[in-house]
């Protein structure tokens, strides 16, 4: 199965995305570190499609192999989701696409700000950055999971419950 999280930063979904990989066991691809890696390596800077070019590979790869595959980014052009259900298609497996948002721009901008990040170098986006993110809409059903207000184990029950039921609701 592919799981493919997309939002803006600050809504969870890196949180969320991890905690599923854990409990399943599954290759989890941020294109967050992804990015990194290419901008300090000097091979791509900017980096553009690269990092979900990298990402669309591997977890291919993996999936060709049974694995299940979370897949945590912003994913905020149409053509980046349409490359998910492609790769799904190609590797004969299911796909779960969750959209987290998180609806109290008070909240939001709370998280945003009091962000720290684990990925050497990555510097994270600032409130403005955010709010001015380009990001299209979803064309297409899916879970949109908001957890503003939400705990991570309310936010995790409702997306276990959701991802076992094959998405969307």
């Amino acid at each position: 199965m592919l799981i493919v999280f997309g939002g803006l930063p600050g809504t969870g979904k890196t949180t969320l995305a991890r905690a599923i990989a854990h409990e399943r066991h599954a290759t989890y691809l941020r294109i967050d570190t992804i990015e990194q890696v290419l901008r300090g390596s000097g091979v791509a800077d900017p980096v553009g499609p690269a990092g979900y070019l990298v990402a669309y590979a591997v977890a291919e790869a993996n999936l060709r192999l049974g694995r299940t595959v979370v897949a945590d980014s912003v994913n905020p052009l149409a053509i980046t989701r349409d490359r998910w259900q492609e790769i799904a298609e190609t590797a004969g497996c299911r796909i779960a696409e969750i959209e987290i948002v998180c609806s109290d721009p008070n909240e939001h901008r709370q998280r945003v700000e009091a962000r720290t990040t684990d990925v050497p170098g990555l510097v994270p986006p600032t409130w403005q950055q955010v709010l001015q993110h380009e990001y299209d809409a979803w064309n297409r059903p899916h879970l949109i999971l908001d957890t503003a207000g939400l705990t991570l184990e309310a936010s995790l029950t409702e997306l276990r419950a959701a991802i076992d039921r094959g998405c969307p609701v």
